[in-house]
This record gives structure tokens, sequence and C-alpha cells, in this order.
């Protein structure tokens, strides 16, 4: 009588061919987090913009500040972003006070896109914010509202 420890070539391969399987269902969900991840890490970057330029428009009788590349955002509102590597550049509209956000190394699909913030005064000097998106932003990857 043989007497066999261990797991034969057959079950060895089936092992393998599952893990293969849920492999390849997994990976794009992978990829999918590792994007939208991304995209708040730019998202994060504008939120501190947001408070700067929130705090200025208080400070300055309800004036826009007038920073039209990431040096002006970083100079006018001391707004650093150094340590924000998926933001290509960022701008503050004088006019309305939109912050304008070019993605960067996020992925292809929407490097070179641009997410906006859009302020709405209200009445009594408080603002509320609204995201945006430039034209071809994929609607899966849209903040839901």
């Amino acid at each position: 009588m043989k007497n066999s420890s261990g797991f034969t070539l057959i079950e060895l391969l089936i092992v393998i061919a599952i893990i293969g399987i849920l492999a390849t269902v997994a990976m794009p969900y992978y990829q999918g987090y590792m994007l939208r991840a991304r995209l708040v890490e730019v998202e994060n970057g504008m939120a501190i913009v947001r408070s700067a330029v929130s705090v200025y428009y208080q400070d300055n009788q309800f004036a826009w500040p007038d920073c039209p590349n990431l040096n002006a955002v970083r100079t006018s509102l001391g707004v650093g972003l150094g340590g924000v590597n998926r933001i290509q550049d960022i701008s503050v509209a004088p006019a309305d006070g939109t912050i304008t956000s070019i993605v960067a190394n996020v992925h292809s699909m929407v490097d070179g896109k641009t997410i906006m913030l859009k302020p709405e005064p209200g009445g009594d000097g408080s603002l509320k914010w609204a995201w945006d998106y430039g034209p071809g932003f994929p609607m899966q990857l849209k903040q839901r509202k």
C-alpha cells in the first residue's frame, strides 16, 4: 500500500486555474479603484485651494483672487500643493472665483482633462461650492451629487 501525502498534479492545476480566473475578474476592479483614488488626490488638493479662496473672498470684501496659474496660487493664496503631483496646473478665475484644475499622472482617459469647483455666493456672504467637469471627462468618474 502506497501512502502518498501531498497534492496531485490535477489538484494543483485546478487551484492555479481558479486563482487565474479570480485575478482576471478582480484586476479591472482594482484598476478602477486606483484611478478613483488618484482623482481623490486631485479633489483634495482643490479642496485646499477652495478653503484659501473662501478666506480670501471673506477678507477682501467679496472679491475673488486673480490666480491664473499654480505659481500665482502659491504666492497669492499661500497654498503649497507641493505634494500633489496629480495636478498639472490650477487657476482661480477673478470674475467668478471658479477653481480650474488640469489633471495629470492619473490615467490616459483623464490626463489633460479639467475639473472645476464653482462657488455659489449666498446672500449672507457664505459660499457653496459645486463640482463641474470639462468636456470629455468620463461620466463614470464624476462625483455623485
